[in-house]
């Protein structure tokens, strides 16, 4: 084997196609590109434009809003947790923050906090700092042993009168 015997695979590239070289090319005068114009010329291309017709993106009506302050929490499961505490990774004998979930690499980052989803068994008595927590989750650290403190304000209840209190 020399290294002028040296080639790739057939097929595995393909030539270029020349345009605007000719009739007999099979894309000579206007290149594939249609008529004269706008849409013929390099760069400028109305996107959208319906030729004058009111185009459907301002035919469909606005929906929905984004939502400023909203918060994204990193979600973590119980097993996630119970997994790293039996890989030991995570220590359960300490609190159990945003910081040493993304030490422990168990989070990638802690994002507007942490919440706390129920899924899977914990066995391990811990204590958690979280911002938020579902009821189930609560429910099984509570049953193992352990603690889970909420670090995001609680919301205010609604009184009789419709208002906050």
């Amino acid at each position: 084997m020399k290294l002028s015997d040296l080639a790739d695979n057939p097929g595995s590239s393909k030539k270029r196609m020349r345009v605007g070289r000719g009739i007999g090319s099979g894309k000579g005068k206007q290149a594939g590109r249609g008529g004269k114009g706008q849409t013929a010329r390099s760069g400028v291309r109305i996107k959208g434009f319906e030729g004058g017709q009111m185009p459907l993106h301002r035919r469909l009506p606005k929906r929905g809003f984004n939502n400023i302050f909203r918060l994204d929490f990193a979600e973590i499961n119980l097993d996630r947790l119970q997994d790293a505490i039996n890989a030991k990774t995570l220590d359960a004998s300490g609190t159990i923050n945003a910081e040493s979930l993304v030490k422990a690499r168990v989070l990638r980052r802690a994002k507007d906090g942490v919440r706390l989803l129920g899924r899977g068994e914990i066995t391990s008595k811990l204590t958690v700092e979280v911002h938020g927590a579902s009821k189930s989750a609560i429910e099984a650290i509570e049953k193992a042993g352990g603690s889970v403190k909420i670090l995001a304000p609680a919301k205010a209840e609604k009184s009789d009168d419709g208002k906050a209190a």
